[in-house]
């Protein structure tokens, strides 16, 4: 029996259906997470073999214990991963110091987390990247902005979603900058680009092939959505654009992607940039080595009829899936914003759309900052209708 540790399985609240597929495809599915073992959803507790409790996940040592606990009593380890953006790093140095050869290693890190060292992998595959400078100081940032205009997007070169992502738009905002950053991080200054994100989503096999595909795209920003507290769309595509399915599965090569869920952000320019492209073109934004965050997997079964949780646990145990998709819908997201006074009530908006409607629940603190803090999904059969219903939901008095 191959031995799979899944790091934090209890957030997102959702990744328990990954170890629910895993279990049910036969691997020996082990928890390590610092959420008491009685408070983990009983169906996440059914999902797992045995769960250790850390004090804390931020200690490596303790983490390193429970895995090390886990191989003295069931074996090798062949498999481990959290699926979370923010445990990447964590899960490659765990893979690296045990010798578990299914998944990034330390040494792959720079080119999957820096932002900077991810746009050689584009160029390779000649998808176009923005310009840009790693921030060292104000004359640094002067003269760059001098070549590409205001405005210009920093951003941690390091960093997690939209989180300390900026819009400089003048010398003001640049002074603010450079007051408020922080000494220790690194943070890296590109060009603006005029675009909607379009992303491909994909469960990639050993050999660097897709087993399923899909993608979202957010009409807005979600750094403005971050600094500026509003409420949050974007939605699941009914049918894969072939531009971006294209981009995508030349970042997958470029990048050597194997046995992994992935979620790649791609620029679609909205007017023709120099440097860029013409308008309508699909640009590199960055690769995430993980699922879409939050509730997106539901989103994509609800999209295209189908079950990622199986598909991907499919690839873990057997390299490919039989699971297939069924009718394919628009999956939208909208998170609403506490303290909003929206012209039609939580209660409105769901029994107005309730044969739509396939989610509706508070959105945890955690996700909060990018996503809003009342989820509502619903699936639509054409882009008018759901436009129609973005127009609903997001409409104050």
């Amino acid at each position: 029996m191959k031995n799979f540790v899944f790091i934090s399985p209890n957030f997102p609240t959702n990744y328990w259906q990954f170890c629910r597929e895993l279990k049910k495809n036969g691997l020996r599915v082990l928890g390590v997470g610092d959420q008491p073992y009685h408070e983990l959803l009983p169906e996440l507790r059914e999902s797992l073999t045995e769960y250790y409790k850390v004090g804390s996940m931020e200690n490596y040592d303790e983490v390193y214990r429970a895995v090390a606990f886990f191989i003295s009593k069931y074996g090798r380890i062949d498999w481990l991963e959290s699926n979370n953006e923010y445990w990447l790093e964590r899960d490659a140095m765990l893979r690296t110091d045990f010798h578990i050869t299914s998944g990034f290693q330390v040494e792959d890190m720079p080119r999957i987390k820096y932002k900077s060292k991810m746009k050689e992998y584009y160029q390779k595959v000649g998808i176009p990247t923005a310009r840009y400078y790693i921030v060292e100081d104000w004359q640094g940032a002067v003269d760059f902005i001098g070549k590409v205009g205001y405005p210009v997007i920093v951003k941690p070169d390091n960093g997690v979603g939209a989180s300390h992502t900026y819009k400089i738009n003048n010398e003001d905002d640049l002074k603010w900058f450079f007051g408020e950053k922080e000494a220790n991080v690194s943070y890296i200054m590109e060009e603006f680009i005029h675009a909607e994100v379009n992303s491909y989503d994909a469960v990639i096999d050993s050999n660097g092939e897709p087993v399923f595909e899909t993608g979202n795209v957010t009409p807005g920003s979600i750094m403005d959505v971050v600094n500026t507290n509003d409420n949050s769309i974007y939605y699941i595509v009914k049918d894969l654009a072939e531009d971006t399915r294209k981009a995508g599965r030349a970042t997958v090569k470029s990048f050597g992607v194997k046995s992994r869920f992935v979620h790649f952000e791609f620029f679609r320019l909205t007017q023709d940039q120099e440097g860029m492209g013409k308008k309508g073109d699909v640009v590199a934004l960055e690769v995430n080595m993980r699922p879409c965050g939050g509730f997106s997997p539901d989103m994509m079964n609800y999209a295209n009829s189908t079950d990622v949780y199986k598909i991907w646990a499919d690839m873990i145990a057997f390299d490919r899936s039989t699971k297939e998709s069924g009718k394919h819908m628009f999956c939208a997201f909208c998170g609403r914003r506490d303290g909003k006074d929206f012209v039609l009530s939580d209660e409105e908006l769901v029994n107005k759309y309730a044969s739509k409607m396939k989610m509706v629940q508070r959105i945890p603190d955690a996700l909060s900052g990018a996503m809003g803090n009342r989820m509502f999904v619903a699936v639509f059969d054409t882009e008018d209708e759901m436009n129609a219903f973005y127009k609903e939901a997001v409409l104050c008095k």
